[in-house]
């Protein structure tokens, strides 16, 4: 069952819909997101509250691409340290095999 909360963005009230459990992070989710506008308001002035809560979106998800392509490289770069481990890992069993058979 859905839960209903309130949160203020750019003046305004909004009656939210989420699952039990989440509101406090939509709550959160809200806050952030208020202060991103409230931030850009104070660089750019009154430029209109739709202009302003685009440009706060932008702002969120040109920072959410990053962090998603840093997720990626960081994942490859994982599995080229797993490759190295598990190559080590063969290297030292034939070693021991050799050394055991010697």
């Amino acid at each position: 069952m859905s839960h209903h909360i309130n949160v203020a963005l750019n003046g305004r009230q909004y009656r939210m819909a989420c699952e039990e459990g989440q509101e406090a992070r939509l709550v959160k989710l809200a806050e952030s997101l208020e202060t991103r506008i409230q931030s850009l308001r104070g660089r750019f002035g009154e430029i209109g509250d739709a202009r302003l809560t685009v440009m706060a979106a932008l702002t969120v998800f040109d920072e959410l691409l990053d962090a998603g392509e840093r997720i990626r490289n960081l994942e490859e770069e994982l599995d080229g340290l797993r490759n190295v481990r598990l190559a080590a890992a063969d290297r030292a069993r034939t070693t021991q095999t050799a050394v055991a058979n010697a």
